[in-house]
């Protein structure tokens, strides 16, 4: 094992999304995530979690600066803005610290592109300067790249915090193609925009190849916690097991 394998390991804990939105998540496993987000090698950046779980999740994390992300309009990326407008600031009440939103991309794939816009929109315009606002761009549905960079672009002007890929709920999640033309549209924006992969995000080559694809673009300090994210529930354990000398997979994640 390369030092330089362990430092790129340390890289990507600090920049995990440590993610539980299985529909069976229990409180028992909120706080087995919350005490793994804990790690010997340092603290992950947030743990993305169902919007029941925050105010249990809040008290586990006091102290540890490690961010509480939730989902709203999650995974279907339905079309009622003022239901989710409300679920956003149900969740930011509860002590949310980032909302991570499903555009609703049929909307747009449909022709409805204002009404995908009018949402970010809305919710953007509930969320507090202190908190972030992340647009799940659900890409393995838009599928073409020309489609991936215009909701991109959308986003970025709407308001997001950051542009992510995927729900880890569909078929087809983060891929190096779609994470190349949302960093594309970050680089070429006047806006401080982050990116977030998630779903299959499994190994330590998995992160180096997002983590190269960021400096492509943005250059070789860009990615910091405030500007990229992975979200994954199991990469952890392969860059863990990296920094204890070994090397594993992780199984299926969001």
């Amino acid at each position: 094992m390369s030092m330089k394998d362990q430092e790129l390991a340390q890289k990507a804990i600090s920049l995990l999304d440590l993610t539980n939105l299985n529909d069976e998540c229990s409180e028992a496993e909120i706080e087995a995530l919350c005490a793994k987000a804990q790690t010997p090698y340092g603290n992950i950046a947030a743990i993305c979690i169902w919007p029941r779980f925050i105010k249990q999740a809040k008290p586990l994390l006091a102290g540890t600066q490690i961010k509480i992300a939730t989902v709203v309009n999650f995974p279907a990326g339905g079309e009622d803005v003022a239901a989710v407008v409300k679920e956003t600031e149900q969740a930011l009440a509860d002590g949310a610290d980032e909302i991570d939103l499903v555009v609703p991309y049929q909307c747009w794939l449909d022709g409805r592109r204002g009404y995908a816009e009018t949402m970010v929109v809305r919710v953007r315009e509930v969320i507090p300067v202190t908190a972030r606002l992340k647009v799940i761009l659900e890409t393995g549905e838009l599928k073409e790249e020309a489609i991936i960079r215009e909701i991109s672009d959308m986003a970025i002007e709407a308001g997001a915090d950051f542009i992510k890929t995927s729900t880890g709920k569909v078929k087809i999640n983060a891929t190096p193609q779609a994470a190349e033309v949302m960093l594309e549209a970050i680089a070429q924006s006047d806006k401080k925009v982050g990116f977030k992969p998630a779903g299959g995000v499994r190994s330590l080559e998995d992160a180096g190849t997002y983590l190269a694809l960021a400096q492509k673009y943005l250059g070789a300090d860009w990615a910091q916690p405030d500007t990229f994210r992975f979200g994954a529930s199991g990469v952890l354990d392969a860059l863990l097991a990296t920094m204890q000398g070994s090397k594993t997979e992780a199984g299926e994640g969001y």
